[in-house]
């Protein structure tokens, strides 16, 4: 599953929004606070990165079984190591196992954070977290370490930035720390709420104040629980947006449209016909105009969505901009994009799309990551041409099933050696 195949093709039918890749990992990792079971439903067991994870958990000791396609559950058998002896592919969800570690043995080692290369992604924000609760952190040249003399304090812990990543190794460290935590300026989205809600039916004491802070109130052991996974927001764009650009008729089910509001605001004034249904959305084409966005935290657009957006630029008749606050220069897709006929440029942190769907040919692309690769699926459905796309095992990272869904909504997609 290295390449795929897309040709010029017009969606159609019903396609169904998986769980979130990005709230899965972050109950993954939860799972290490407690010895109970716990059981994930509407879990997206075929992406990469879940299996990736799992097979974490089960390094570390834990037992975890597929009951079915979208159901998983997560034991405790015997004692659990303490360092992830990992020599496969990392994923950065490794600094939540870390935080999960320690706040619950006192100790814990994992490699070095890997994943999706998003400009500067360093770490430092993570070990600060952990700092403040009272955790030595250190590192060589392939594991990050972390060690408490005592159990874990709560503290005041005021995050520079709104980091998701960070916000949850806070709220993950703190649920088992003695004390009260308070998170100033965290970002609170969706896939957080969801771990918030896992974590309250753990036992975990919460507070949500708002894009304030968040309040949590140590105690000493978790319990087991059911929890269903959120559906995935950015599967969810990224099937509205190949409908759009392919003139395509898609009803989207399990759409979360509260998480996607400003999205769709956006969408909805570039030209998308979208018909809004309790649980689904019906998209039924609609012409692509220009676009003029900025990421931001949630409420507004998050960073991965900019990429699929600018597949939606690439088909529209002139020029849109996008800019990525959160990761700048966040564009290494847009010259694989132009190796198929956009017309781009980079100013500073804004890149600038001179669109028009008539310039785009088939060629041979790569996937520089999971969202890049999504983009340049979407731009393979109205080039002229055949595409190819090289690394393309990047989308199956997040995407369930992602072939056989451009398929029956009658797409060209392929899988080639």
């Amino acid at each position: 599953m290295n390449k795929l195949e897309i040709k010029p093709s017009r969606l159609n039918g019903v396609v169904k929004v998986d769980g979130a890749k990005n709230s899965a990992l972050r109950l993954l990792a939860a799972s290490i606070l407690t010895e109970q079971q716990i059981v994930l439903t509407n879990y997206p067991s075929k992406l990469l990165d879940t299996q990736i994870h799992v097979g974490m958990l089960e390094m570390l000791g834990k037992e975890c079984n597929l009951t079915s396609s979208n159901s998983i559950q997560i034991r405790e058998q015997g004692r659990i190591q303490t360092k992830l002896e990992w020599q496969e592919r990392s994923i950065r969800n490794t600094l939540l196992i870390l935080g999960a570690l320690v706040t619950r043995f006192g100790e814990g080692a994992v490699p070095l954070p890997g994943g999706c290369k998003l400009g500067e992604r360093k770490y430092d924000i993570h070990v600060s977290v952990l700092n403040a609760l009272g955790a030595e952190v250190w590192e060589d040249e392939t594991y990050l370490y972390a060690k408490a003399k005592q159990r874990l304090k709560g503290s005041d812990i005021k995050l520079p930035l709104r980091s998701t990543g960070a916000t949850e190794n806070a709220i993950i460290t703190a649920t088992l720390a003695s004390g009260t935590t308070r998170i100033w300026n965290p970002h609170v989205r969706p896939e957080i709420l969801d771990l918030i809600s896992m974590l309250r039916k753990m036992g975990a004491k919460i507070r949500v104040h708002g894009q304030e802070h968040i309040e949590v109130c140590g105690v000493g052991s978790l319990s087991g629980c059911e929890h269903s996974v959120i559906p995935d927001s950015m599967e969810a764009i990224t099937w509205l947006t190949a409908a759009v650009t392919s003139d395509g008729d898609v009803e989207i089910e399990n759409f979360p449209t509260k998480d996607l509001e400003v999205v769709l605001a956006h969408v909805k004034a570039a030209g998308a016909r979208i018909f809004e249904g309790e649980s689904s959305v019906i998209v039924r084409g609609g012409r692509c105009y220009p676009i003029e966005i900025s990421t931001g935290p949630h409420p507004g657009i998050n960073s991965d969505v900019q990429p699929l957006l600018a597949a939606w630029a690439t088909k529209a008749n002139g020029q849109s901009k996008i800019i990525d606050l959160r990761f700048p220069g966040r564009y290494g897709y847009a010259e694989e994009m132009a190796k198929m006929g956009l017309k781009y440029r980079v100013e500073g942190d804004l890149l600038v799309i001179d669109g028009g769907a008539s310039s785009m040919v088939g060629s041979e692309v790569k996937a520089l990551d999971l969202r890049a690769g999504a983009a340049l699926a979407i731009c393979g459905l109205f080039a002229e041409g055949k595409t190819v796309i090289t690394d393309a095992w990047q989308i199956s990272r997040g995407y369930v099933d992602f072939v056989e869904k451009v398929q029956r909504l009658g797409g060209h997609a392929t899988w080639i050696e």
